[in-house]
């Protein structure tokens, strides 16, 4: 067996799901909402699948979902994209990562990459042959450092991976750090492979700025989004790959021997999502805020020390002081004895620097989150 799969723990989402179900615990690790999802855009996928085209689609994708995605980020974040030869669609974004990096990476290339990180991330670049650069990012916000990005980039540095918004940072890097970062590409003349399926899900009015949006970027970077995360539909597994002609044309070889394709009716009814005014994604962002102050302020109100959330469905909180050897140990005991489930933030480094970060998923109903708070105070009286 390859030992790059055959050698992986159980993933730590798997673990806390299952002791969630075991205890029957409130889930709070894995990052889904409580919601369905926009009634129009299932709607619209149920008739496509009902009375439109359910045979193979095009393998790049529909033309009308590629002409939407074009259509959007000129909309959004002002990029020019030609939706024939620069935009294609995936089966989620993790395989549009895949895909990247198997197409990018030759064995020997050396591929920098920050923690915390994906999960996925580390095993498809050394299943690619890629050799990790990691760089450690500090708590609480996780910002680009330039001393530690000149020492992870070198001669044989082929890509960068970047997630930003950053999970589980719940963090939004500032245009300097992304300056900083466009830099070091152009200067050893690396592929950026942006991961930015968070890029909707922003906060207290922030803007998202893609990095191929950068001087020197355009060409040099393959942006990665997601109508899973833009539509609260994490079962659709419908990503979005943008990059430079010459780029996509090996992308898209990668593409079609891993999927080839997507199902069309889903790919239908992101077209049309897609194209929805702003205040769809107004009142979204709005929505995920609420529950985000909800939570946090109630976790704040129950003594722990609440991280900033500037993106994503996450908050982390910092546990240090409330004796606990560290997030793992007090992770199993939240849900094994008070009956929550969250994640350890040591689960998304390689070596963790630090053990004391715990990420939790605010994408519940209010009555989920008022009822997983009501469960911690047992935990927080115990701390205290």
């Amino acid at each position: 067996m390859n030992p790059v799969f055959a050698d992986l723990p159980t993933s730590v989402f798997e673990v806390m799901s299952r002791l969630a179900r075991e205890h029957g615990a409130i889930n709070l690790g894995q990052g889904f909402p409580d919601g369905p999802g926009p009634a129009d855009v299932r709607e619209r996928a149920a008739e496509a699948l009902r009375d439109g085209f359910n045979q193979y689609p095009p393998m790049m994708g529909l033309p009308a979902l590629r002409g939407a995605i074009a259509a959007h980020y000129a909309r959004h974040q002002g990029l020019a994209l030609d939706p024939d030869t620069e935009v294609m669609v995936t089966s989620g974004a993790t395989e549009a990562l895949a895909g990247a990096l198997l197409a990018l990476i030759e064995p020997g290339d050396e591929v920098v990459l920050f923690a915390p990180l994906y999960d996925a991330y580390l095993p498809l670049v050394r299943r690619a042959g890629g050799i990790p650069r990691i760089v450690t990012l500090s708590h609480p916000e996780f910002r680009l450092d330039a001393d530690a990005l000149a020492a992870a980039f070198g001669p044989r540095t082929r890509v960068v991976l970047l997630n930003n918004p950053l999970n589980p940072g719940a963090t939004l890097f500032p245009d300097e750090d992304l300056a900083l970062l466009a830099g070091f590409c152009r200067r050893f003349d690396a592929v950026a492979v942006c991961d930015e399926v968070w890029e909707h899900v922003i906060f207290d009015h922030a803007r998202h700025r893609p990095l191929m949006a950068l001087p020197g970027m355009r060409e040099r970077t393959v942006k990665i989004g997601s109508a899973g995360k833009i539509f609260s539909l994490t079962g659709w597994k419908v990503g979005f790959v943008m990059a430079e002609a010459r780029l996509m044309r090996v992308l898209a070889k990668a593409h079609q021997y891993i999927t080839f394709t997507t199902p069309p009716n889903l790919q239908e009814a992101v077209a049309y999502g897609l194209a929805k005014d702003d205040a769809y994604f107004e009142d979204m962002r709005r929505g995920f805020a609420r529950s985000r102050d909800r939570l946090g302020l109630g976790l704040a109100g129950l003594g722990f020390r609440v991280l900033p959330s500037r993106a994503t469905y996450f908050l982390n909180i910092d546990i240090a002081g409330l004796g606990f050897a560290d997030d793992v140990a007090f992770c199993e005991a939240l849900v094994r004895c008070h009956g929550v489930a969250a994640i350890p933030v040591s689960a998304f480094y390689a070596d963790s620097p630090a053990r004391n970060l715990v990420r939790l998923c605010f994408a519940k109903d209010d009555a989920t989150l008022d009822a997983a708070l009501e469960r911690m105070a047992g935990l927080a009286r115990r701390a205290a």
